[in-house]
């Protein structure tokens, strides 16, 4: 703790500090600067922060302003299906038939997750405000197949089904979780922001495997090591996936620290997103094991809530379900 100097060799550019108290104010001692290549912890938090939508909940998310920007036919484009430009029908409930959806922030759905994501990247590259990039990143000089790149690799924006495919493949073959792809969406733009760089035709499938890397090691208990990415992409070394997690993690000046309230933001600006593209949320019909699962659940909390108002010295009054049977009325259910 009391070490000043640096195990790493390289140190990013230390932010901004923020204004503290003086002795005079509250009787205690000013923080001490860091000498060395280690940062305070009083300096690790910039001064801009609130800006920074990876790290401040009510900060705006990059790919929701760079949605905006209309371009060349992909704003408001049918991302659900690119043969077919026709609106999908929406499943309504009936007497008969009550459709829920099957994703929430806590459980999102793996499929529907990747696709957003893979929108608000596509989203990214092509309204990008720049072309600064990093060599560590760039895949002609880091190519992931032993064919390389075209000429013109860096010309033209990949489509948003590209991207998928790729997102895809990558959590499909490392049983990756649809949490992971949200972090690594959170990761990516925490990137763009503390390296200053942008995301190109030439480094986004580099950027994206580094986001994925970390996002997999940070979230999922059983990380993927990088070995196994590997086996994933036949052509790269292992060396080269240590260098790249290495420098994304000082880029990000090691700061991998994902708070709820920013992990539901990207949650619900995902959906947002997939609403104003048409990608939608398939409804699931409400079968009978799952009401009975939802009704033993809501029954838990409301016995807690009775519990804790019992003890408050709150009166419970008995509603005509429990007066009618003569006592509480529980459902049959298997928690899981």
């Amino acid at each position: 703790m009391g070490n000043k100097n640096s195990c790493c060799a390289h140190s990013s550019p230390p932010p901004g500090r923020r204004d503290l108290p003086n002795i005079d104010s509250y009787g205690l001692p000013e923080p001490q600067e860091s000498t060395g290549n280690l940062q305070h912890i009083s300096e690790r938090e910039p001064e801009d922060w609130d800006a920074d939508p990876s790290l401040h909940p009510k900060a705006g998310t990059i790919f929701i302003e760079r949605s905006k920007v209309s371009d060349n036919g992909l704003a408001r484009k049918r991302s659900q299906n690119h043969l077919v430009d026709v609106r999908p029908l929406k499943k309504s409930s009936s007497c008969s038939t009550i459709y829920l959806d099957d994703s929430t922030v806590s459980q999102p759905n793996l499929k529907n997750t990747i696709k957003c994501v893979a929108l608000a990247i596509c989203y990214l590259i092509k309204n990008r405000t720049s072309h600064r990039q990093l060599d560590i990143f760039d895949e002609k000089l880091h190519p992931l197949t032993r064919d390389g790149v075209a000429d013109d690799y860096d010309k033209h924006n990949p489509e948003h089904r590209q991207i998928y495919k790729f997102v895809r493949t990558l959590f499909t073959a490392a049983q990756l979780t649809a949490e992971c792809a949200i972090i690594t969406l959170v990761y990516l733009e925490r990137l763009l922001t503390y390296a200053e760089v942008d995301i190109t035709p030439a480094n986004w499938k580099r950027i994206v495997l580094g986001a994925i890397l970390l996002a997999s090691k940070v979230w999922d208990d059983q990380a993927v090591w990088n070995v196994d990415y590997c086996q994933i992409l036949k052509d790269i070394t292992v060396e080269d996936m240590n260098e790249l997690e290495r420098q994304f993690l000082e880029m990000l000046q090691f700061n991998i620290n994902v708070p709820s309230s920013v992990y539901a933001k990207y949650y619900f600006d995902l959906r947002t997103l997939a609403e104003a593209n048409d990608l939608s949320f398939p409804g699931e019909p409400l079968s009978k094991d799952r009401a009975q699962k939802l009704e033993a659940m809501s029954r838990v909390c409301e016995d807690k809530v009775t519990e804790q108002a019992l003890r408050n010295g709150f009166k419970k009054w008995s509603s005509m379900d429990n007066v009618s049977t003569g006592g509480p009325r529980r459902s049959v259910a298997i928690l899981s």
